[in-house]
């Protein structure tokens, strides 16, 4: 007996995507790979635990969480707003790279991954929490933990916490507007 089949039409990095039809069983990590030809997003453990696969997934409300895709049917993302790793730099009308984000941008200077596979998991996690952050600011003394907590559930098997953490920390503190500056 085979699956049935949806039809599904979403926004992938600001261009609509569908209808098309596919397999109602099918995760969002293969409809990326197999579909729409974005393989930034990594399986890595398959079962939802290592984060390597999320996208993020951008609410009505001017709200982005992270879903992970292995895990996550496509059909959940019908109709929806979703970014890839794929989708942050800006590229000019060839596709090629012109300018990378701030996220982006400090992985690159401080070397914050070895092998990269964890890498698009990393990216995405830590512009959630750059976007949280402009619109609720927290306070210089709150940034660790907040790193922390938006990092902590992402697994590096080469061990590249630190550079990772390090990274995010300085895009919070030096973009304006994401910390609450103490007045005296």
């Amino acid at each position: 007996m085979s699956a049935a089949n949806i039809k599904i039409s979403m926004t992938i990095n600001g261009e609509a995507v569908g209808p098309i039809e596919v397999p109602e069983t099918l995760m969002m990590l293969d409809f990326l790979h197999e579909y729409v030809n974005l393989t930034g997003t990594r399986l890595g453990c398959g079962q939802g635990v290592c984060r390597a696969c999320v996208v993020i997934l951008d609410r009505d409300n001017s709200h982005s969480e992270e879903i992970r895709t292995c895990i996550t049917g496509v059909g959940y993302f019908n109709g929806r707003k979703v970014r890839t790793v794929e989708g942050h730099a800006t590229r000019d009308g060839e596709g090629a790279v012109t300018a990378l984000t701030a996220v982006q941008q400090k992985f690159l200077d401080f070397y914050s991954f070895q092998c990269g596979y964890c890498t698009p998991g990393f990216v995405n996690a830590a512009t959630v929490l750059v976007e949280r952050l402009q619109r609720q600011p927290i306070a210089r003394d709150q940034v660790e933990s907040y790193v922390t907590d938006a990092l902590n559930d992402h697994i590096c098997r080469c061990t590249g916490y630190v550079r990772y953490h390090q990274a995010v920390k300085d895009v919070i503190l030096n973009t304006p507007g994401l910390i609450i500056e103490e007045r005296s």
